[in-house]
């Protein structure tokens, strides 16, 4: 699941000028990295919040916009993370924001699709269920 997420963030963050302007040089794959495992995390503690995996990604694709609970929980991980250990300023983490929607609602439609095994509910479970031992909860 972490390198399908990783592979969004490369895609959606790594073709905005903007934010590759305001990443310091040789840093780009510890940022990507570092919003892929930001994104994982805070994925981990919605499905918590909001009744499993399932649930969680029924939510993620119906349609996410910048006010949703769900996303804006996590763009709070990923921006805090990336100014505090990368120094980004606020464009390059707000522009990073932006794009979260599109990478969560894509990766929703991924794990829905039948004709797509890359990404599964139950590989997303054995995933995030690592992450903090949260075990039967991602039964759902």
């Amino acid at each position: 699941m972490f390198d399908q997420i990783l592979d969004m963030v490369k895609q959606q963050v790594g073709n905005n000028p903007a934010v590759n302007s305001a990443i310091p040089a040789g840093q780009e794959e510890a940022v990507h990295q570092e919003v892929a495992k930001q994104v994982t995390a805070g994925m981990a503690t919605q499905a918590q919040e909001h009744g499993g995996v399932g649930a969680l990604l029924s939510k993620l694709q119906g349609g996410l916009t910048s006010n949703n609970p769900i996303t804006n929980a996590i763009e709070g991980g990923v921006v805090s993370s990336l100014a505090s250990k990368f120094g980004l300023p606020p464009a390059a983490t707000g522009a990073i924001a932006a794009a979260l929607p599109s990478i969560l609602q894509k990766f929703a439609h991924k794990a829905n699709d039948p004709n797509d095994p890359s990404v599964t509910h139950d590989s997303i479970k054995d995933s995030l269920s690592k992450l903090g031992g949260l075990g039967n909860l991602f039964n759902h």
